[in-house]
């Protein structure tokens, strides 16, 4: 990789750490068996996104829970379920909508804990496995579905779930497709290619269609891009795990700083908060730590679907 200036090398701090009492020490799961090739895995954190006081809720996947950690680093349990869930974004003040690895798309209340689908099939057929989301300004969902898939096996699939409830497979030849973001003017989605070790660059065209999908960022290492995030100016972060780094890429791809891990080397996702939203905040999976580091940059707001588009169980 030639690079024409050398990116700012700094390290993030631990903000927080699943308690021990929150911790499943010596419990297997069918999910650590597979994907963490049976390592002890007491817990595997992912799907950050903070709610408007400032809680940071996150997900971990094999014990199939939410959590809720306030400003304070305090942690609290929001819901627990039979699933894995991953990714998660708001639909309203009240509910997240999650993507669950084994149960499809789902949305948590987090007043009562309650889950329930919003789409677990398609065309009678199961998802191979969803990873991650993100809405646009007018109320489309983009979503990943990745299941084992990989360069033996390039199949996974970039889905749009829009207002209407129409269902739209943009992508089906993917080694791994993860995390997903929008540019600030939402014509390109980027697409985190976890074993191809890249970031793909995914032109979304006026009559929805998608055309010159290329490779936009090319990585290292034993594990590729997982989550992903957008700033203000158009700048990618790209959470690395494998070499617990996120990689911070100007609009055309190049490397302008690398945010390193102090706490292992699984940094699989990343949200900015804060009250400026200068602040990104990483899961650290294998540790099960949070992790900050402060930006000069705040990140893109997300957004939500329209409250009248969205019935109690997903789109009309």
């Amino acid at each position: 990789m030639f690079l024409l200036q050398k990116p700012l090398v700094r390290q993030a701090e631990v903000f927080t750490a699943m308690p021990e009492q929150f911790r499943r020490t010596g419990v297997r799961s069918d999910w650590a068996d597979a994907n963490r090739g049976g390592q002890p895995t007491d817990s595997f954190l992912e799907g950050p996104v903070f709610d408007a006081a400032g809680n940071l809720y996150v997900t971990d996947i094999p014990f199939g829970r939410i959590f809720r950690i306030d400003p304070q680093g305090n942690w609290s349990l929001v819901a627990e379920w039979r699933g894995e869930p991953n990714g998660m974004k708001w639909i309203d003040d009240r509910r997240l909508l999650v993507t669950d690895y084994l149960n499809g798309l789902m949305q948590c209340d987090i007043a009562t804990g309650q889950v329930r689908p919003v789409l677990e099939r398609r065309n009678s057929e199961r998802f191979k496995g969803v990873n991650d989301l993100v809405f646009d300004r007018s109320g489309n969902l983009y979503f990943t579905d990745q299941g084992q898939t990989g360069l033996h096996d390039p199949t996974g699939r970039l889905f749009r779930l829009r207002p209407d409830g129409r269902l739209e497979c943009l992508l089906d030849n993917v080694p791994s497709p993860n995390g997903v973001a929008l540019s600030p003017d939402e014509r390109v989605l980027y697409l985190a290619v976890t074993r191809g070790n890249q970031v793909w660059r995914v032109p979304l065209l006026e009559d929805g269609s998608v055309s010159k999908v290329s490779a936009f960022f090319t990585s290292y290492g034993p594990s590729g891009p997982d989550g992903l995030a957008v700033d203000s100016t158009g700048r990618i972060l790209v959470a690395n795990p494998g070499l617990g780094c996120c990689w911070v890429l100007e609009p055309h791809g190049e490397p302008v700083e690398v945010i390193r891990s102090p706490v292992g080397t699984s940094l699989t996702n990343l949200a900015f908060g804060g009250p400026q939203r200068t602040d990104v905040y990483f899961t650290e999976s294998t540790s099960g730590s949070i992790l900050r580091a402060r930006m000069d940059i705040p990140g893109l707001p997300l957004h939500r679907p329209s409250p009248d588009r969205w019935a109690a169980h997903g789109p009309k």
